[in-house]
């Protein structure tokens, strides 16, 4: 099955430079399918640092972004051409995978997962950044009962809350500057809302915890002035996983805690797959959780932009980040 209308794709020419170009979608080989997209999901923190070049030179950040950079993290869409000897998916499946932002992808049968009937497509769609906080679930070895904090109220924090309720955390507190970003985290799981900047927020922490400090401190802000506020927030022999990825990892700095009283601190990333976990698994993990209702995602997607829309998107989620959750780009539009 051919396609009739070229496609287009979301692409960065440059810092603060972002366009819709043409290019014409591929046929699948051997065990790849073309999917037809109906929405892709910006992951805020990932592409704002991106398209903001809000990085130092050599680090990671400076080798991975060059130009032209085609963004994306996640996407959802229809099965629309199989390539020679595919069994495995059918024209019609919904699948869900690690898309870019484009109208069309080719993909291999082992990444993109069939998505079950009962979860609608701005639901499905989280599967990415809910794979990138579980990497965070994984490293903080969360246990039964366990005390949990969540910096940051984004949407790889909201994941995060979401996995500390899944694995039966008794106390998940968040915290965040952003008012308007609470009430995602208290549906999804948090039983406590902080709105503070993290380093005067030590006495609500405590008293939303019963006096203790957590066992788990979790930073998802991806900012390098957080963790030395982090640190003093665990308990003795806790545990602190930092899991949003500064751009400027030379300026974060240690504190006396992790001496004095012993801390763990891990990094978790979404390449930390190993045979158990990884993104097969985690997908068939998070699509059971949301299709049973116990892993809660309505309402999360916040913005829906047409791909034309592409520059006011980029300065929505840079102008209103207290305001936007998830933002998605709806294919059918392009």
């Amino acid at each position: 099955m051919s396609t009739t209308l070229p496609g287009r794709r979301v692409v960065f020419t440059g810092k603060q430079q972002v366009h819709l170009e043409s290019y014409t979608p591929e046929q699948p080989g051997e065990g790849h399918i073309r999917i037809k997209t109906e929405f892709s999901q910006m992951s805020t923190g990932t592409e704002n640092i991106v398209f903001n070049r809000n990085f130092a030179p050599n680090t990671h950040w400076d080798r991975w972004v060059k130009y032209p950079f085609y963004p994306g993290y996640a996407a959802v869409g229809t099965v629309e051409a199989l390539g020679p000897n595919v069994t495995s998916h059918k024209i019609g499946d919904r699948v869900v995978w690690r898309g870019k932002h484009s109208s069309h992808e080719i993909q291999s049968v082992a990444t993109a997962f069939p998505i079950p009937d009962g979860i609608p497509w701005t639901e499905a769609i989280w599967y990415a950044l809910a794979k990138i906080a579980f990497q965070g679930a994984r490293a903080a070895q969360y246990q039964l009962g366990d005390t949990v904090l969540i910096i940051g109220a984004g949407p790889i924090g909201q994941m995060s809350v979401r996995w500390a309720h899944a694995a039966g955390a008794i106390s998940i507190i968040m915290v965040d500057t952003a008012s308007d970003r609470m009430e995602f985290a208290t549906k999804g799981g948090a039983t406590a809302a902080i709105v503070s900047p993290i380093d005067q927020a030590g006495d609500a922490i405590l008293a939303a915890n019963g006096g203790q400090l957590p066992r788990v401190v979790i930073d998802t802000t991806g900012h390098w002035a957080v963790l030395p506020s982090a640190l003093p927030l665990a308990a003795k022999f806790g545990t602190v996983v930092i899991l949003g990825d500064t751009g400027e990892p030379s300026k974060q700095t240690l504190t006396s805690d992790v001496i004095r009283r012993g801390l763990r601190i891990v990094g978790a990333h979404d390449a930390h797959n190993n045979e158990q976990w990884n993104d097969a698994t985690i997908a068939a993990l998070f699509l059971s959780l949301a299709n049973q209702k116990r892993f809660h995602l309505s309402g999360l997607s916040s913005h829906i932009f047409s791909p034309s829309q592409c520059e006011e998107a980029y300065a929505t989620a840079n102008r209103e980040r207290s305001s936007t959750m998830g933002i998605l780009f709806d294919w059918s539009k392009h």
